[in-house]
């Protein structure tokens, strides 16, 4: 997250992309399409988001995002960060009026942790957007430490806003079914949840697990216990963290 991004401003866009189903499936709509590009290694690009990636002629997203697919497209790449976002969608919405066919890039699966983007996509062009949902770091991070989805309390905390309800979440969960959490760079990172957690009564013993990169060359696990991963707090700042912005921190239950 930008240091000047406000996390608490305004309405959740979430909840706009989640507002009404996704039933009209006319194609002559010319639809935008919101795209889990996956993981970020092209190994897990599913083959219906790479052709509505490669047929595009405007791809937007997040620059750290777009990177991993501008090989597989001739499109137009709008990229932006947290402070050019509302821009650089506006140029992408005016490309889409013009007709052009527009596909939005998110990180993994937009199901799972990109709805405020689609919202914001929503928000911008008038036209249907469609999600093309993709393989997601949770879905690996589950598979790596043995955690069935259906035996799985899953929270996102990266996103803006207030997640006082995720915690909650969290707090109530642990130790009864195993978490999945998608951490917040750089104020709710693995070792601030851990800690929080404790706080709550959770026992020390429990196994945890931070997967970090999942997919990439570099990928790591440090398999290590509640209470020493939340002892690690101290070497947390504001802005950097003993461990990667692309995390997933897993709680194995008792």
């Amino acid at each position: 997250m930008s240091d000047d991004y406000e996390l608490d401003a305004g309405t959740d866009p979430a909840t706009f992309a989640a507002s009404e189903p996704e039933l009209d499936l006319d194609r002559e709509k010319n639809p935008v399409y919101a795209v889990g590009i996956g993981p970020g290694n092209l190994d897990y690009l599913t083959p219906r988001a790479e052709r509505a990636i490669r047929e595009a002629d405007v791809v937007v997203g997040f620059e750290t995002v777009v990177e991993f697919v501008e090989e597989v497209t001739d499109a137009d790449l709008l990229t932006c960060g947290y402070r050019d976002e509302d821009e650089t969608l506006a140029a992408f919405a005016d490309r889409v009026a013009d007709g052009e066919r527009g596909t939005a890039v998110l990180m993994g699966d937009p199901n799972h942790s990109g709805y405020q983007f689609v919202g914001k996509v929503e928000a911008a062009v008038a036209a249907d957007v469609r999600v093309v949902p993709g393989i997601s770091s949770l879905q690996v991070a589950a598979s790596r430490a043995r955690t069935p989805m259906e035996d799985v309390c899953f929270v996102t905390l990266h996103k803006s806003g207030d997640i006082t309800a995720d915690l909650a979440r969290l707090r109530t969960n642990v130790g009864d079914r195993h978490l999945l959490v998608l951490p917040r760079p750089y104020d709710w990172m693995p070792a601030d949840v851990a800690a929080a957690l404790l706080e709550s009564g959770a026992s020390e013993s429990l196994d945890a697990l931070v997967l970090e990169r999942l997919t990439h060359p570099d990928e790591s696990v440090t398999r290590t216990t509640l209470g020493a991963l939340g002892a690690r707090t101290a070497e947390s700042t504001a802005d950097e963290s003993p461990f990667s912005d692309l995390s997933v921190l897993a709680v194995r239950s008792d």
